[in-house]
């Protein structure tokens, strides 16, 4: 046996005994999995069951009323009492508000557990499903099973007509008269010989991850579609709102400076002219488009050229040029071709290229191996160097961090950072399909939410989805407290993410953890910010966070109280080692402005670290 449903296959206090022996793990509330199995095939394999466990008053309803399983992407779809989603790994079960007077039908599915019977869409109602408007649930019904469905009414009642008229009678009852009319429509229409008028305005774009296409995304002038490839790998774009924009994919999408710079109006403009981006993402019109693209490819290391946190290798991109000219405008231009790699977040920042001699160019038709993030302007002058210096803490601090390098820039510019990629595949021999998911797109929100968040919804986002749950609770928990530590106002949703990994012919992603530390920063020592919060509240709070606080946490996770003490003594502790051995390398330290806000941030961490090691709660 290798899903457990308490209650059902085994008592609470046994589960949650082998939970804590590490024999099994907890994927929702009362359901756990074997240890040792594949999750995802489990999940899959007990997605209907699972699903009747949860919900035991919905029934399948939609394209799972028709395949009585998940669809190939892996969402199963069941009406109930509530709009919601449920998301159990690369599994989803997506429920909708049935309607008051459903019609349906009692369906017999088996797995290794035995056979279940579970109340399913009838063929009327599952053809009214496929007509409905701005609806998940239509949009799963594909063209073909909508002319299989009414091939089966007609077939029950005899002539289009009659299986129209038996239609509407459950419209009229529902009152979703505005499906019985396309139901109707679609009955008992015949074959067209004229070409309808195409909207020029209209887009079809191939989207593709590691050079495989993962599915069309179109938009008709009005609003986004999606429709998924047929493909055996793990499933990256989902749509969750008709008409909406794939959170996964708005997540691509340039902020801040580089949408400003890129004049695009809104994501049509952006995704058409676009052509790569972050997690090996690219977007051409047809599939031959794909091979012009370079693969991200790591192949020359950043620790190889890294001195005392220098860049030892030699800066050729953009300079500030004629006194005319800026550095922004300098760096913008490269921007202004397709095949410059898009980033999305608000700092300015350059995709950048690492040869083998020690290069560093801008990866235009080359693959984009590290990303160069320069002085910001209008007081933020010295944000690369805090990025080092907080990075450099968090790697003191345990945390899995990227190689960074501060590298000296031309025209007498402020140092600049420069990153190593972590969520792109390492020389041509390795064949995992890797991709970075913000908690954005994790929780389905815009990128304008990314402030909107909680530590503890990012936990119950979290949970479902890592295939070690336990250690990036834990992650999560340490995350809060540095961010914390360090006056960190930034670690929003958008900076915090999963990295997935699919090893190759993988049908599902075998590993989604917490992905490094990245965009740190101590936000109080810049202008206008010395009174600045955290950016996800915790415990109801973004300030003036006590050890109560995270201990409060830490309980609402399901994170041991054990852990949770040992997290902060570990981080207080580490953290006040390192304010007094980490220093800014030579080169960057000969400016005043770099010493002054490098003894603020130190400061700062040290009281920090100093109050909480000492808060007894």
């Amino acid at each position: 046996m290798t899903i457990h449903l308490v209650g059902e296959t085994i008592d609470a206090k046994r589960a949650h005994q082998r939970a804590r022996a590490g024999e099994l793990v907890q994927l929702v509330r009362g359901v756990y999995v074997d240890q040792n199995v594949d999750a995802d095939a489990a999940i899959l394999n007990h997605a209907i069951r699972i699903a009747h466990y949860l919900y035991p008053h919905a029934y399948l309803s939609s394209a799972s009323a028709v395949l009585l399983a998940p669809t190939p992407d892996g969402r199963l779809f069941i009406s109930g009492r509530r709009n919601q989603r449920t998301r159990l790994r690369s599994f989803e079960i997506v429920q909708n508000e049935a309607p008051p007077h459903p019609s349906t039908a009692s369906a017999v599915i088996g797995d290794d557990l035995g056979e279940l019977r579970i109340d399913a869409s009838s063929p009327r109602q599952r053809f009214l499903e496929a007509f409905r408007l701005r609806s998940e649930h239509a949009s799963a019904i594909t063209a073909e099973m909508r002319v299989q469905m009414a091939a089966r009414l007609v077939e029950e009642h005899g002539t289009p007509k009659d299986a129209a008229d038996a239609v509407w009678a459950l419209a009229r009852e529902n009152g979703w008269y505005r499906e019985g009319e396309g139901a109707e429509r679609f009955l008992l229409a015949q074959p067209s010989t004229s070409k309808a008028p195409v909207n020029k305005a209209a887009l079809d774009l191939m989207i593709a991850w590691h050079g495989e296409p993962l599915g069309r995304l179109t938009h008709d002038g009005f609003e986004w579609r999606w429709k998924p490839a047929r493909r055996s790998g793990p499933g990256l774009v989902r749509e969750t709102t008709p008409g909406k924009l794939p959170a996964f994919v708005e997540s691509l999408l340039p902020e801040g400076w580089l949408a400003r710079v890129l004049h695009e109006r809104d994501e049509r403009a952006a995704l058409k002219r676009g052509r790569r981006y972050m997690s090996n993402i690219t977007v051409v019109e047809a599939r031959d488009g794909l091979a012009a693209l370079p693969a991200d490819i790591l192949t020359t290391r950043l620790n190889g050229f890294i001195d005392a946190g220098r860049f030892t290798g030699r800066y050729d991109g953009p300079a500030r040029g004629a006194i005319k000219e800026g550095f922004e405008q300098n760096l913008a231009r490269i921007f202004a071709r397709a095949e410059t790699p898009r980033l999305s977040g608000v700092q300015i920042k350059a995709p950048m290229h690492l040869t083998p001699d020690g290069v560093l160019l801008p990866a235009i038709g080359l693959p984009f191996t590290h990303i160069l993030k320069p002085a910001g302007t209008a007081g933020f002058e010295m944000l690369p160097i805090v990025e080092w210096l907080c990075l450099e803490l968090g790697r003191a601090a345990g945390f899995a961090a990227p190689d960074v390098a501060l590298t000296a820039m031309p025209d007498g510019m402020t140092p600049a950072l420069v990153v190593e990629r972590f969520d792109i595949r390492r020389g041509p021999d390795d064949q995992r399909q890797i991709a970075l998911e913000d908690f954005c797109s994790v929780l389905d929100l815009p990128a304008a939410a990314k402030y909107d968040g909680t530590m503890e919804r990012m936990a119950r986002g979290l949970r479902p989805l890592s295939t070690a749950p336990a250690a990036d609770l834990n992650i999560l928990f340490r995350r809060a407290v540095f961010a914390w530590l360090i006056a960190d106002g930034d670690m929003h949703l958008k900076n915090l993410a999963l990295l997935k990994i699919a090893e190759p012919d993988a049908r599902v992603f075998t590993s989604v953890r917490f992905a490094p530390l990245y965009d740190a920063v101590t936000t109080r020592v810049f202008p206008g910010l010395g009174a600045d919060r955290m950016a996800l509240k915790l415990n109801g709070k973004d300030d003036r966070l006590m050890r109560r606080d995270f201990m409060t946490l830490a309980r609402t996770i399901g994170l041991p109280q054990s852990d949770a003490e040992r997290a902060i003594a570990e981080l207080t502790g580490s953290l006040a080692q390192a304010v007094e051995t980490i220093r800014l390398p030579a080169f960057a330290a000969e400016a005043e402005a770099a010493i002054t806000v490098q003894g603020q941030v130190l400061a700062i961490i040290g009281e920090r670290c100093t109050a909480l090691a000492g808060d007894t709660g």
